[in-house]
């Protein structure tokens, strides 16, 4: 968690361990108490926070958090309550996808997404500088579009999913190592290493063509853990979305790897706040 000004600089940063198992009153009562450690003097006026999982269109509850256990959790409520404090929540690759356009790679567009590569593939779509949830605010999960339609089967109940294909877990199951230990092995000259991230990226850009088609982004932000990588697989993600994409859906398109890293998330959660005292306060 951080604290933020108005214009993004970070004024305090922490650190701190999930609750196990995570219940929600106690994930909550942590958070109550590191946000006291890093505003002491109370002069925060709103909060916000990502969570991994989609939210509902008022940004107020997670509807499910699959790794936490969390289902219909009004997490807003029970921050306000214990900090007297506004708060508004939002996906977490979006959170991240709001930083990279906020202060990151996307500072420049308007309109792009971002794709985050690591455990799972998130998503996050920004257009016309605002972020894009849908109606129900659960739009933008890129990383579930169907890439192979009678592949490996996908916790969302798809098959095939862009996510089966490009995640660290899918990587895992497919090369049978971590994905930095085949990045090591091509950074050395592995043949085999070095042809497995070329497919690697090409099996990428077959997603992103599609979404491309869909949203023509000025830009796509890649980010999450494997985008370290980038190096190995950029180049061959690149000419197969030349390939795939017409010139005029891909026009002066950019493709760049995230620059906020790990502290995206918390730069994005806190331009949700600062949207909200815009409006509200």
């Amino acid at each position: 968690m951080g604290r933020f000004s108005p214009k993004g600089d970070c004024l305090n940063a922490l650190t701190l361990p999930t609750p196990q198992p995570p219940f929600p009153d106690q994930v909550v009562k942590v958070i109550a108490q590191g946000i006291q450690n890093i505003d002491p003097e109370d002069r925060a006026l709103a909060i916000g926070m990502g969570v991994p999982g989609p939210v509902d269109a008022t940004g107020r509850i997670a509807r499910r958090a699959i790794n936490l256990d969390w289902y219909d959790v009004p997490i807003s409520d029970s921050l306000e309550h214990l900090t007297g404090k506004p708060t508004v929540i939002g996906n977490d690759a979006n959170c991240a996808g709001l930083g990279e356009a906020w202060l990151g790679a996307g500072s420049q567009f308007k309109d792009l997404i971002m794709l985050t590569l690591g455990t799972g593939v998130g998503g996050a779509i920004i257009l016309n500088g605002e972020l894009f949830v849908g109606r129900d605010g659960t739009a933008g999960e890129l990383g579930l579009i169907t890439l192979d339609y009678n592949g490996h089967p996908c916790n969302s109940g798809n098959r095939g999913s862009l996510e089966q294909h490009v995640s660290a877990q899918a990587l895992r199951r497919r090369w049978g190592c971590e994905p930095h230990e085949m990045a090591e092995r091509a950074t050395k000259g592995d043949p085999e290493a070095i042809a497995l991230w070329q497919t690697y990226g090409r099996e990428l850009a077959a997603g992103i063509a599609s979404l491309v088609y869909v949203l023509t982004p000025e830009a796509v932000i890649i980010g999450g853990g494997i985008s370290a990588a980038s190096d190995l697989f950029f180049p061959a993600m690149i000419t197969e979305l030349e390939q795939r994409v017409l010139l005029t859906s891909r026009n002066n398109l950019h493709c760049l790897r995230a620059t906020l890293g790990n502290q995206a998330g918390i730069v994005g959660a806190a331009k949700l706040a600062w949207k909200y005292v815009k409006e509200h306060l």
